[in-house]
């Protein structure tokens, strides 16, 4: 400023108000990213091998070392390359994608089946139906889960319907629709938000989540090929966070099908997405007290595994449920009801949800609204303190009922439970 002559004393000392203004808002954001990141994980390794139980490999020694990213651009170019009548499609996606997740497949496929869209999600999902309905395997991007809305009516209304009002005559299963989804530490209102539980209300839709490089393969491989229409929403922190050797040869993981990564003996833990990270890291700090926690991935959020995890919960007698999204009507919400119709007598404490909050998804206080794996461990130690006994005593009274029509005898065990005092 003051090498420019022309300019007044005044001007030099309002430019460097600006200056100074703009210093300080440069260091506010540099501080809010970094504030919003959340705690540092726990030095664990995550990486993870292929489940041989679920795929038989042909070469299990050819691997290659991916990250996310990487992994799901290798699924779609393998799915361009088997099924003729496939096509990539979104915005940016010719040239990569903002996540550079389509990086190199316009240039090997042409844009003829890799190309771009014009700014209109709902017009997106349009197009993929008609695609679906000429017996074409679309394979569409929506960019961030956040914006996803605009084309709910016709996932809710087309996409899943399609099938069931043709009486089976026609259906659009080939629709496959990718999207990132989920915090990534400083993403705001508008590039953060979980989205997944909007979509379970709408029978006809599958939703399936990956936690890992070797998942996201085999899942959205097995989601391009599955007969039912698919949402893939990818969490896109761990996008090039997380990276596993991984097998290069074609392979698909079972949709709607969870899978128990750490088995124990005194709570289950279920999650899905990044969310499998804090709870490895809750469970290990829940080990150093003694707690045997068993960790399942949902994997498919609907519809959902119900019989694995009634095993599990039936085996434990407690559940503990975490995802990003807010905890009002979330995918814990269902699974909790679900488990206490169907496990409520082996349950030894209440079922805790540890979720999101229900407010717009914050900047600066995201670490707030998370559920990380000091809320984890938190409930997990109040759960494991929970004693029944001292809210209720239970009698055990037997009689003998005479039925009329029979005059058979039959013994029947009457229960009867009064408070002891109010729970907290």
């Amino acid at each position: 400023v003051s090498t420019q002559s022309t300019w007044g004393f005044q001007e030099s000392k309002d430019m460097m108000k600006v200056f100074q203004l703009s210093t300080r808002i440069t260091r506010f954001t540099l501080l809010a990213r970094v504030f919003s990141a959340g705690p540092p994980p726990l030095k664990m390794d995550f990486s993870e091998k292929v489940n041989t139980k679920e795929v038989t490999l042909k070469n299990p020694d050819k691997l290659k070392k991916m990250n996310i990213c990487q992994a799901v651009n290798n699924a779609m170019d393998i799915a361009l390359a088997t099924i003729p009548k496939s096509y990539v499609f979104g915005e940016d996606v010719k040239f990569g994608g903002v996540f550079r997740c389509t990086v190199g497949l316009n240039e090997k496929y042409g844009t003829d089946r890799v190309f771009n869209t014009p700014l209109s999600e709902q017009g997106i999902l349009g197009f993929s139906v008609g695609l679906a309905a000429a017996g074409c395997t679309p394979i569409c991007e929506i960019q961030f889960g956040d914006y996803i809305f605009p084309a709910f009516d016709q996932f809710h209304n087309e996409v899943a319907k399609y099938r069931y009002r043709s009486a089976g005559l026609y259906n659009v299963g080939g629709i496959t629709c990718r999207c990132s989804y989920g915090a990534v530490g400083h993403g705001g209102h508008y590039h953060s938000q979980a989205p997944e539980a909007h979509f379970m209300h709408t029978a006809g839709l599958t939703v399936v989540i990956p936690r890992s490089p070797i998942q996201a393969k085999g899942l959205l491989l097995g989601s391009i090929r599955s007969p039912d229409p698919i949402i893939f929403f990818e969490p896109k922190i761990l996008y090039r966070m997380a990276e596993d050797m991984v097998p290069e040869e074609d392979y698909t993981l079972p949709i709607g099908k969870a899978e128990v990564l750490q088995e124990g003996k005194d709570i289950t833990m279920i999650g899905y997405g990044a969310s499998i990270r804090q709870l490895m890291m809750a469970s290990k700090m829940a080990e150093e007290k003694g707690i045997k926690c068993e960790i399942i991935d949902l994997r498919t959020i609907i519809p959902y595994d119900i019989e694995t995890i009634e095993k599990s919960v039936k085996k434990t007698g407690r559940l503990l449920i975490t995802h990003e999204g807010p905890v009002t009507s979330g995918a814990g919400a269902e699974i909790a009801a679900k488990i206490q119709e169907r496990c409520f007598l082996s349950l030894k404490a209440p079922i805790a949800r540890v979720c999101g909050f229900d407010t717009p998804f914050p900047f600066v206080y995201e670490p707030f609204y998370l559920p990380n794996r000091f809320k984890i461990f938190e409930s997990t130690l109040k759960l494991m303190e929970f004693q029944l006994k001292q809210y209720i005593s239970i009698q055990s009274v037997s009689y003998t009922h005479l039925t009329l029509p029979t005059k058979a005898q039959v013994q029947i065990s009457v229960v009867a439970v009064s408070l002891k005092k109010k729970p907290t």
